[in-house]
């Protein structure tokens, strides 16, 4: 079950209900479980939403679910996209503009990702992570590109803990999220004189989510709770919480940026695959030797 978010969020929240009204969000990845929460949290704050995404039934019933959290139509679902192509990124651009006159807020989030040794891992499914993350989050925010000037926006990219150490079965995916760290600084640097800002949410690992369910096994799930040194996964709060941080004038001066929402994993070497390591890697990477 999928942890959503639903009027009570404003209920004793230090966030104004009205906090972003006026504003538009244009969310990559909005119909999966980490975009779609950082969506509400800002729906339910008043912002509008356009999410993007390459199913179309899957951010249509997203759209239309987000949207009874406010008022009908505020959340744009713009459907058959692949963030991998820049003429298409730049349709959808146009049609959150026409539908809602504005972007102020980019949230990169379409990725992929999948458990896979170095050996067993091809040179096209490598290139397929990292031009969904890293290529798709430099042309999401390409094609938005006018709209943030205009309107001194604000970028937050989806990242990860992964490349903060060597985490088996993720080369792929840490590559790319290093990469996205890395654009996210360089855009914070470049784009801050003209007053939009670019930062991280590096989420860990989060109760509910795609990929806790896809890279931690139900068998392994209760020692990983108890290696966040928070005792707890996080939830989908945690990171609507930090999203409407990011967003929001009380982070006015915070300009590149890396929030690790993790309960302090990352600093205990904490990863689904530490039960794989090293007998499990070894037999698998021996295997196709």
């Amino acid at each position: 079950m999928v942890n959503t978010l639903d009027a009570t969020f404003t209920r004793g929240s230090a966030w104004k209900p009205d906090l972003f009204k006026g504003k538009v969000v244009f969310v990559t990845g909005g119909a999966g479980t980490i975009c779609r929460v950082q969506t509400e949290a800002l729906v339910l704050l008043g912002c509008k939403a356009a999410i993007v995404g390459r199913s179309k039934d899957r951010t249509i019933k997203a759209a239309e679910e987000i949207s009874q959290l406010s008022s009908e139509g505020c959340v744009l679902p713009i459907c058959n996209i692949d963030v991998r192509n820049f003429k298409q990124m730049e349709d959808a651009v146009k049609q959150a503009v026409h539908a809602f006159g504005r972007i102020d807020y980019v949230i990169a989030g379409a990725a992929g990702n999948f458990i896979c040794d170095f050996a067993h891992l091809s040179a096209n499914a490598f290139k397929t992570v990292v031009d969904i993350d890293l290529l798709g989050s430099f042309n999401t925010v390409k094609a938005c590109f006018d709209e943030l000037l205009k309107n001194r926006g604000s970028i937050i990219f989806v990242s990860a803990t992964l490349h903060y150490y060597g985490v088996p079965y993720q080369s792929h995916v840490g590559a790319a999220k290093a990469g996205i760290d890395a654009l996210s600084n360089a855009l914070a640097v470049e784009l801050g004189p003209m007053g939009v800002r670019s930062n991280c949410i590096a989420p860990g690992p989060i109760e509910g989510s795609e990929g806790v369910k896809r890279l931690i096994t139900k068998q392994y799930a209760e020692n990983s709770r108890k290696m966040v040194p928070l005792q707890r996964l996080g939830t989908t709060r945690d990171i609507a919480e930090a999203t409407v941080f990011l967003l929001s004038p009380a982070s006015s001066y915070v300009n590149g940026a890396i929030l690790v929402v993790d309960g302090g994993s990352w600093h205990v070497g904490t990863h689904f695959s530490h039960n794989m390591y090293p007998d499990k890697l070894v037999k698998g990477m021996k295997s196709k030797l």
